[in-house]
């Protein structure tokens, strides 16, 4: 699967691009997905913490409900 990123430099602002395309590259999860990948994950671990990303989702979404 290929996805395509594609971000303008306007008047040679080449820092701006660049924060665009971080902030692009933080929103689709790239960085994270980068550092699961960059070293070994023991399957313990794994669960571990994909249960514990779980309860933070289930919590946020709870918080923001209180707050309606």
């Amino acid at each position: 699967m290929e996805v395509l990123t594609k971000i303008e430099v306007k008047d040679n602002n080449i820092e701006q691009a660049l924060r665009v395309l971080k902030r692009k590259l933080q929103r689709d999860g790239f960085f994270k997905v980068v550092k699961l990948k960059s070293v070994y994950e023991k399957p313990s671990e794994k669960k571990k913490r994909i249960l514990q990303e779980n309860i933070k989702r289930v919590k946020k979404l709870n918080k923001l409900k209180n707050r309606i």
